[in-house]
């Protein structure tokens, strides 16, 4: 697997449900997500997701993980949702070895790109946790702009090793001129 790669995409089924949360375990939990820059495991321990909850998350009609594949391995995932008319950006994962390679940045344009065709949804929202400056910069790099902010559920996140941290919102507006779907 290489940066120069050209990654594939595709849709989850529900066969795909352990190897997402695999996935997403390993970007931000973790020993192995201490490999990259994602990490969260120095904020807070325990599992950020598991199978089932993104199994729930495949069968709803309002939402899809995009794949990205680089020959047949999973090498990034990210929730997209119809969220009443307005998209949502979640879960998005690289491969801790592989990040800092240009995968995230095809991923997102991926997702935004099956958001605007799948739901002609006219803005696309997201959610970071606060004291990730560099991650917040990296989406503000990608015309993300803080909107607002939201309180961290630190009561869904018995494992947290602080609690100086809330939720910023970043949003990205499409241009009126810009075509839905691919392009």
């Amino acid at each position: 697997m290489t940066a120069t790669s050209e990654l594939a995409f595709r849709f989850a089924g529900a066969f795909d449900a352990p190897a997402i949360a695999s996935l997403i375990e390993s970007a931000y939990r973790g020993e192995d997500s201490k490999r990259g820059w994602t990490t969260e495991a120095h904020l807070i321990e325990g599992n950020r997701t598991n199978a089932a909850e993104i199994a729930s998350l495949i069968v709803d009609p309002k939402s899809r993980f995009v794949l990205a594949f680089d020959n047949t391995a999973l090498v990034g995932c990210a929730l997209i949702k119809n969220d009443n008319g307005l998209g949502y950006f979640g879960m998005f994962a690289v491969s801790p070895t592989l990040q800092g390679a240009g995968h995230g940045k095809k991923i997102l344009s991926h997702a935004e790109q099956a958001i605007r065709q799948l739901w002609s949804c006219p803005t696309v929202a997201m959610t970071v946790i606060s004291i990730r400056e560099d991650l917040i910069a990296y989406y503000e790099r990608r015309g993300y702009k803080r909107t607002g902010t939201k309180p961290f559920p630190f009561e869904n996140e018995p494992g947290a090793r602080r609690k100086d941290f809330h939720f910023v919102v970043l949003t990205k507006a499409w241009e009126r001129t810009h075509p839905a779907g691919p392009g």
